[in-house]
């Protein structure tokens, strides 16, 4: 009885490292964050990942109350957050770049209540809709999985810590967060710029124009005809930033 209950307490310590790890990619991480995804989900799915991913690897015993076995949550729950936090720059851009349209068009106080970004533009809570559907198109759940999976054989527990070299990637990558909103932005800004110079030459010609009642209809009008027509490349725009985000993250755990 004593040796089952050895046994017991063994496996729990090996199959604790894992768990972690994958429990706060799960917090983190764009589409598995989702409030839609609560609580018992997120647990269910994170003890099925584990129970696969399991039997793939050796994995250490540690004790975790020991001084080594903190440490090591600690380092676990860092790198499942650091992956996480690598794709959410590419959420955070797709925000920026809805609020900077909406700027420009003057819909920024068009506002929906987010469950899980709170009070964002209506522009973008749609550019964030799309870039969900093309992640899932992507298979992006599944990619991420899979380097979550293939962390473990790059980044051994109880093996390698993470370094400053990593927070250093994330901080340099996290500039991706204005590079790729002003890029998804960049069609119907410079075209609603265009339209503002012509707008203030009208009324510089005609100066009893009333500017804001044709001004503000020529804005929205112009801004959503210039949306549907450079859907395609903004999507095309959101793919690029979700590879470049699977990219990154394989360089921050260190896959080859």
């Amino acid at each position: 009885m004593n040796l089952l209950a050895a046994d017991i307490v063994e496996r729990f310590y090996t199959f604790l490292w894992p768990m972690l790890r994958i429990s706060a990619l799960l917090i983190a991480a764009p589409v598995f964050s989702l409030r839609a995804l609560n609580l018992r989900i997120r647990i269910l799915l994170a003890l099925s990942l584990t129970w696969l991913v399991y039997p793939l690897h050796q994995w250490p015993s540690i004790d975790p109350i020991s001084a080594a076995g903190i440490l090591e949550i600690f380092n676990q729950l860092a790198i499942g957050l650091l992956m996480g936090l690598t794709l959410q720059v590419v959420t955070a851009a797709l925000l920026v770049a809805g609020q900077s349209i909406s700027n420009a068009m003057g819909l920024s106080i068009a506002n929906m209540l987010d469950p899980n970004l709170g009070n964002v533009p209506v522009l973008a809570q749609f550019l964030l809709i799309l870039s969900t559907l093309i992640f899932v198109g992507l298979g992006g759940h599944a990619i991420l999985l899979g380097l979550v999976i293939e962390s473990f054989s790059s980044m051994p527990i109880g093996k390698q810590l993470l370094t400053q070299a990593a927070w250093a990637h994330l901080v340099a990558w996290s500039s991706m967060m204005f590079l790729g909103a002003i890029l998804t932005a960049l069609p119907v800004m410079v075209t609603l710029l265009f339209i503002n110079i012509g707008l203030g030459v009208a009324t510089r010609a005609a100066p009893s124009l009333n500017i804001f009642s044709v001004g503000f209809p020529a804005m929205i009008v112009a801004g959503f005809a210039v949306l549907m027509i450079s859907l395609s490349s903004i999507a095309g725009r959101i793919q690029w930033l979700w590879l470049q985000g699977f990219v990154q993250v394989r360089s921050v755990v260190g896959i080859t």
